[in-house]
């Protein structure tokens, strides 16, 4: 019966390492040990043997009545089940000299106990509780049944390892059993709550158990110390304000530099962070001219404009001569040249009746030539003009000729034909009488005036 007795006591130290779950929420595990001390004097049993007293008269008497063996006596396990209450299993043996106040031979004393314990007080340095249970206890080979009742208390001076303490009383069922005092003093160890990133927070209360973290994020890192979680944290490895998500804005602009294009130079947010030096709408990065106001589809260059008349040279029919908007760059023809040149074009001669120009009249078209050539982008419209004299079907006949052939003489001497167009009137735009021989020589004339676009 004693090798069967110590055989249970080693099999509760292999159940409480290997079987003891949940203690609290934190630390799922406790096991327990120390010395235990089996107090058998008041007992209240006035057929016992040895002598009785009232149930408390001699609870302190440890010289007198207390056995404890000077090496670990008991062993206990358990786990947490909920609402401060755990279930344990205890195993303890002692050696029993003192039997009261008589002296006995080193009586064998093993016991077997479940438990069910309740914290008084949770998660504080000193934890009360109390204890009920049962079991079966061996007393030099004679066994019986007990209900067991204890109060005790655990002092944590680390967050996984406590001083215990016990004082309990266990009475057995049987006439024969001893029914006794047995006091407990030792280490309790809590452990098994999974951390698994070590940084103090347990997986089951820990955001991001796989990196270490801080309390204060529920166990998520904040890499850049910038008080923003990295979960939350759009640039976790640089500080930033809370206002840009964890981001820094190097530049001061109000743009963080994850969105800020030009993170170090002060920006536009239109521009995505980036300045407009020239105030050209096209952000400097993609201006190529940053200083100088221009136009985005010249890359915010301004247009050439070769004679600066403010007409930029993609839009000046005359590049090179300065000239006015309203004339697209060209220099505006005054009265005075369409004066000049009409007196010369009055002044060509024809032979009488026909469209061919006499040779006296060269003089007068080269005039007309040179005028044409400093208006290079104005467009001119020749027309013919009669007297009355003949019939207006002949007149008007000959007018387009002489028209005509007046525009054919300037082209042949290098007036581009696009710029001349020619028409005849005939006789129905007289400038004078056709009654008198002056009035008819006015009204046979050509004109050469400018088409307006």
């Amino acid at each position: 019966m004693k090798q069967l007795s110590r055989l249970l006591v080693v099999g509760l130290l292999v159940l409480g390492f290997n079987n003891v779950q949940a203690q609290d929420e934190d630390n799922p595990w406790l096991i327990g040990f120390g010395i235990n001390a089996i107090d058998v004097y008041p007992t209240n049993d006035a057929s016992a043997s040895y002598p009785t007293g009232t149930l408390f008269s001699e609870f302190f008497n440890v010289n007198d009545h207390w056995n404890v063996v000077p090496s670990i006596s008991y062993v206990h396990a358990s786990r947490y089940i909920g609402d401060n209450f755990t279930f344990g299993v205890r195993g303890s043996l002692n050696r029993i000299t003192k039997l009261g106040d008589v002296r006995v031979d080193n009586i064998s004393h093993y016991a077997v106990d479940g438990v069910i314990k309740y914290n008084i007080l949770k998660s504080t340095k000193i934890e009360p509780y109390i204890e009920a249970g049962g079991g079966y206890t061996w007393v030099d080979e004679i066994g019986a049944g007990t209900v067991n009742a204890a109060v005790g208390a655990t002092w944590w001076f680390s967050e996984n390892v406590g001083f215990n303490t016990q004082f309990g009383y266990k009475h057995a069922f049987e006439d024969y059993g001893v029914r006794h005092f047995q006091h407990l003093f030792g280490l309790n160890i809590r452990f098994g709550g999974t951390d698994t990133d070590g940084d103090g927070i347990y997986d089951k209360d820990d955001a991001c158990p796989e990196v270490p973290g801080l309390e204060v994020f529920n166990g998520c890192p904040d890499s850049d110390g910038d008080g923003i979680e990295d979960r939350e944290d759009r640039c976790p490895n640089e500080a930033g304000p809370k206002e840009f998500n964890g981001c820094p804005d190097s530049d001061g602009d109000g743009i963080p530099d994850i969105d800020d294009k030009c993170p170090d130079v002060p920006g536009l947010a239109e521009f995505n962070g980036c300045p407009d030096t020239d105030g050209d709408g096209v952000a400097d990065p993609d201006d190529e001219c940053p200083d100088v106001a221009g136009p985005a589809e010249n890359n915010g260059c301004p247009w050439p404009d070769r004679d600066g008349d403010g007409v930029p040279d993609k839009d000046d029919l005359c590049p090179d001569v300065a000239g006015t908007q309203a004339n697209q760059g060209c220099p505006e023809i005054t009265e005075g040249v369409r004066k000049s040149l009409n007196e010369y074009a009055k002044t060509i001669l024809f032979d009488t009746g026909k469209s061919s120009i006499k040779e006296q009249s060269a003089d007068v078209l080269n005039n007309i030539i040179e005028i044409l050539n400093e208006y290079a982008y104005a467009r001119f419209n020749i027309e013919g003009h009669t007297d009355s004299v003949g019939s207006a079907k002949l007149n008007q006949s000959l007018s387009e000729e002489r028209a005509g052939a007046v525009r054919n003489y300037l082209i042949e001497n290098g007036v581009a034909s696009d710029r001349l167009e020619s028409r005849g009137f005939g006789e129905d735009r007289p400038i004078a009488s056709n009654n008198t021989r002056e009035g008819r020589r006015t009204n046979r004339r050509v004109e050469i005036n400018l088409i307006q676009e």
